[in-house]
């Protein structure tokens, strides 16, 4: 099964958060033991890659790239059919834009999972969400 990683996850896992990346390692070896692939999309980077430019920190920035480049993690492409799905998602259920383009990126992908940490995510139907705890 592939697993899409909301922005939430990948943040607490390459910034190693102190409450929520001992979670997150946990949930990913449990994923990667069952054979499961993790997954992003473009749009993910994007936001990912924010904080540490603002800040300045180029080794945070290499480190969430060598995530993006690592072979066990698949990167999806912002396509016409993600943007179309997520229109269809957000007028449906009024979630914020990047929401709506990651969920729509993880159905347009056929991905049998989508792991967040954002508790308001959990009423879209789509797909199963998992709510890390």
């Amino acid at each position: 099964m592939i697993v899409f990683l909301d922005t939430n996850i990948v943040i607490y896992s390459v910034e190693r958060n102190l409450v929520w990346g001992p979670k997150v390692a946990v949930r990913l070896a449990a994923l990667k033991g069952a054979g499961d692939e993790a997954a992003i999309s473009d749009l993910i980077r994007m936001e990912c890659r924010v904080g540490p430019l603002k800040s300045g920190n180029m080794v945070r920035l290499n480190e969430f790239d060598a995530f993006f480049a690592s072979p066990e993690v698949q990167v999806f492409p912002a396509t016409a059919a993600v943007c179309d799905r997520a229109s269809e998602i957000r007028a449906a259920h009024g979630f914020k834009p990047l929401d709506a383009l990651h969920l729509a990126a993880a159905i347009e992908n056929h991905c049998g999972l989508f792991l967040t940490n954002d508790t308001r995510l959990s009423r879209f139907a789509g797909i199963p969400i998992e709510v890390l705890t």
